[in-house]
């Protein structure tokens, strides 16, 4: 396998290419400060750049001004998003979200789950294709087999080796062969929300133990610009004693983003650990709130 990543501009996230590169540093620095509120021109200071550039550059990528990404990444955020439905959320989950630019994109994923003999069998017998690809939120990775998306998850530059050793020790026993053109569809279609569309869902395999994928198909109930606890996944699976197993399962989530465990966080909107970074989980919560 060629494990490095040839990246090719095969999506048009910015009229100037990717900026997520400075758009983490906002958001580190945000994240770091944000009790102090810190305004537009302290930010482009730490970044040695125009205030004026760093808006539309910010802005272009988010869908919002650093100002209101500050404001969607504050504890106070998180904990609205928890309760603002007071029926349970999943029960009203598939009842918003389904109008307008930001229609939730959640709700054009059909999914299948793979068979308990085919977990066992550790990937063998499949064959996954993988590309690295520019997205909102870095690099991702993309993975496939024939029967749908499979793995999609995320490096910064010079990361992608490792990143993809993690995605492949989870099915060592899969033939992976590279293959970008096989992934770039995909790709176009989960962070280009222009292509959001019930009409062709986006097909996805669920490959995990039982319970895993139980956890999995409840993230796909959360909508955009919504969010849900560790208990409230508990609940919804029918094992309300098991907050802890279903932390770790959305942990070991492989198709990120798309089956959105950003969105799952800990008691009182503490926004928890994410397997590919915190900075990230903030930049899905902050990227959906401008699309919303």
């Amino acid at each position: 396998m060629n494990m490095i990543a040839n990246l090719k501009t095969d999506i048009d996230i910015t009229p100037d290419g990717p900026d997520y590169e400075t758009v983490r540093k906002v958001i580190e620095l945000i994240s770091e400060d944000y009790r102090d509120q810190p305004s537009l021109e302290t930010i482009a200071a730490a970044l040695n750049q125009s205030p004026t550039q760093l808006q539309k550059t910010f802005t272009r990528w988010a869908g919002l001004s650093p100002k209101g990404f500050l404001q969607a990444v504050t504890l106070d955020h998180a904990k609205r998003l928890l309760r603002q439905e007071e029926l349970p959320l999943l029960e009203t989950s598939l009842e918003v979200g389904l109008s307008g630019p930001g229609r939730l994109h959640d709700l054009f994923v059909t999914h299948e789950a793979m068979s308990p003999g085919e977990w066992k069998a550790r990937g063998g017998g499949l064959t996954i294709r993988y590309g690295f690809h520019p997205s909102p939120f870095g690099i991702a990775l993309v993975m496939a087999t024939d029967r749908g998306l499979a793995g999609l998850a995320f490096a910064d530059v010079g990361e992608e080796q490792p990143c993809l050793e993690d995605m492949t020790c989870r099915w060592p026993n899969a033939d992976y062969i590279e293959d970008s053109e096989a992934t770039q569809p995909y790709a176009a279609r989960i962070f280009q929300p222009g292509q959001w569309s019930c009409d062709q869902p986006l097909r996805v395999v669920l490959i995990g133990t039982d319970f895993q994928v139980r956890v999995w198909e409840s993230l796909l109930k959360i909508p955009l610009g919504r969010a849900v606890t560790y208990s409230d996944i508990a609940q919804d699976i029918g094992q309300p004693t098991a907050s802890r197993a279903v932390g770790a399962a959305v942990g070991r989530n492989p198709i990120s983003f798309v089956v959105p465990c950003h969105r799952a966080l800990g008691k009182n909107g503490a926004l928890t650990g994410y397997h590919w970074g915190l900075t990230r989980k903030r930049a899905m919560l902050g990227w959906e709130a401008g699309q919303v």
